[in-house]
């Protein structure tokens, strides 16, 4: 990870206390000396570099001092007490285990503590000092079904069909697939929707399996939600040149079969994060929720192979979701996909 910081090599949730990302409560005057901030990263996210790219846009813009620390999974507990023990004003945690952070933070209860896509209140003892980081995944999968219903109307098909895989069934594959779905409808209303689960995510073979049983359905583009074995779905929709859409990072970069990504854009979760903390408004004891308005959750760069004109349709239907004409967007897909 190219970051302009020091590394140290060794380093979802259903909230019932929570906000958006502007709406947070002062709870300390500011410091007057440089704020000092570790980013604990987890080698299990793909968010991981986004977290950095927000850490490092903190210590460009902010002024703050900024530290990348990597854990490895089972030393998860000790990384993050040993981090909150060199004095730092902050740590955030990206990618590491919920257990391993609720122990550092009661340890620490001096030092302030965010974790990237895990609710607060999912914390054993759900720490004062803790603030849950989440995102509206269904806005996300909401524009990218929107724009996959578009394409498909515009192939002219007989049948106008899309699938979507998930791994592990949570609240936050169910809400990328849900929004997907509902996004899809609203721009082909006749469209078909195929959805299957893996219960897991560490088979990129068995996505694949999946995915080219829809494609053989009719499937004209692919939406896996599942961590790597995703990419073998996505591997799919090249080999059968149909479409495939990433998820939580942008994938345009896989090749000229990829649609777009419908992504959580950690970055801006944890430079708002720093700012929060640097300027005052930190509060712990609850989560924050990052959403399309906040720029939490979004579409990646889309094909230039997509007509100028539908990409125009999906950035009208994202501003009008910004400005809260989008509503009660589903955050569970229904029983007929």
């Amino acid at each position: 990870m190219a970051l302009a910081v020091a590394l140290a090599g060794c380093g979802g949730g259903d909230p019932t206390t929570a906000t958006t990302a502007a709406q947070t409560t002062p709870v300390k005057p500011p410091t007057t000396r440089t704020l000092r901030v570790a980013l604990v990263i987890g080698p299990a996210t793909e968010l991981r570099v986004l977290a950095g790219q927000g850490l490092q846009r903190a210590v460009r813009e902010l002024g703050v001092e900024g530290r990348v620390v990597m854990a490895h999974g089972a030393d998860d507990a000790r990384v993050l007490a040993r981090t909150a023990g060199e004095r730092y004003d902050l740590v955030i945690a990206a990618g590491t285990t919920g257990k391993a952070l609720d122990d550092a933070a009661r340890g620490h209860p001096r030092v302030l503590f965010a974790v990237v896509d895990v609710s607060r209140e999912s914390l054993p003892s759900r720490p004062a000092n803790v603030r849950g980081l989440l995102f509206e995944e269904q806005e996300a999968g909401y524009l990218a079904g929107y724009l996959a219903g578009l394409v498909s109307e515009e192939a002219a098909a007989a049948r106008q069909i899309v699938g979507s895989i998930g791994g592990r069934r949570t609240p936050e594959v169910d809400r990328y697939i849900a929004g997907f779905h509902a996004g899809a409808r609203a721009a082909a209303p006749k469209i078909e929707l195929l959805n299957a689960y893996t219960g897991g995510v560490g088979d990129p073979a068995r996505c694949k399996e999946l995915a080219l049983d829809q494609i053989s359905q009719g499937a004209g583009a692919v939406f896996p939600v599942a961590g790597r074995c995703g990419l073998g779905a996505l591997e799919a929709a090249k080999e059968r040149s149909v479409w495939g859409i990433g998820v939580d990072v942008d994938r345009l970069s896989l090749g000229a079969h990829m649609l777009t990504s419908a992504m959580k854009n950690a970055s801006v979760a944890v430079f708002l994060t720093i700012q929060a903390a640097r300027d005052g408004r930190f509060a712990g004891g609850e989560d924050v929720i990052f959403d399309v308005a906040s720029g939490g959750v979004g579409l990646g760069e889309i094909s230039p192979l997509v007509a100028p004109e539908l990409v125009a349709r999906v950035k009208q239907v994202q501003a009008a979701m910004a400005a809260g004409r989008v509503v009660e967007i589903p955050e569970l897909p229904r029983a007929d996909g």
